[in-house]
């Protein structure tokens, strides 16, 4: 007797163990294959690029892209806030998986955080099913470390195509591109740097920038001529929903 209560709860441990095995089967597949059975294209799916915001807000949005420069990272979190400025941080699944705490750091103090990809790949060449696995992967990084999932997607190198466009439609998200790049990764040039990101600049604009030891330099008189000319600076979700000054 004993032993058929033994085999009895047995058995009953393993039709529990294997519904709760494939109910997440089931749902890991929903995510993963979803999109195969139809291709979704840009048209199709009414996505959106957006390059910036309403040009009447009297706003500006500074955009970082993180795959590197932890340090510079931290230090343009100060800059930031020594002029009560908000920014949004596009970030790498891979980066923030070795900067748990900095990720943390940078939502902590009320910046946006973005979604710039797990692996740095070129999503022109990608899948629709592999853009939406790249994306996805970060996207549920950055929720389990910050707890709020992101709503905005730059594609790393501005790379996009119908494939990118209709992965961030079926995942909820707005594609960002930039209105004025500073090409900080490559022209290390402190006064290049405030040139590119100062320049006709308006209302609207969306401006890109990266992690490094020049951009720091630069950034605090970047943003200092962007009160001086009465330009506030925030989030691109808040200049995309500010409404036009009056």
């Amino acid at each position: 007797m004993r032993n058929k209560k033994i085999d009895r709860t047995t058995f009953k441990i393993n039709v529990v163990t294997n519904l709760i095995l494939g109910t997440l089967l089931v749902s890991v597949g929903a995510l993963c294959f979803a999109p195969i059975g139809e291709s979704i294209t840009a048209e199709t799916a009414g996505a959106e690029i957006y390059r910036y915001a309403n040009t009447d807000t009297g706003s500006v949005s500074v955009m970082f892209n993180v795959y590197m420069g932890t340090e510079e990272t931290y230090k343009i979190l100060d800059v930031l806030e020594k002029y009560d400025a908000k920014a949004t941080f596009f970030i790498g699944g891979c980066w923030a998986d070795d900067n748990v705490e900095c990720l943390r750091a940078i939502h902590s103090k009320g910046h946006e955080i973005g979604n710039h990809g797990y692996f740095h790949k070129d999503h022109s060449k990608l899948s629709q099913e592999n853009n939406r696995r790249e994306i996805e992967d970060c996207n549920r990084f950055i929720e389990l470390t910050i707890g709020q999932r992101p709503t905005l997607f730059a594609p790393p190198s501005g790379a996009y195509g119908d494939a990118m466009l209709g992965a961030c439609q079926t995942l909820g998200m707005k594609t960002i591109l930039w209105s004025k790049d500073t090409i900080d990764w490559r022209d290390q040039d402190v006064k290049l740097i405030y040139k590119r990101a100062t320049k006709e600049v308006k209302g609207g604009d969306f401006i890109l920038m990266h992690p490094t030891p020049s951009t720091v330099v630069a950034l605090e008189d970047i943003l200092k001529y962007y009160q001086e000319h009465s330009l506030k600076t925030v989030t691109v979700s808040q200049n995309l929903s500010a409404k036009q000054e009056v």
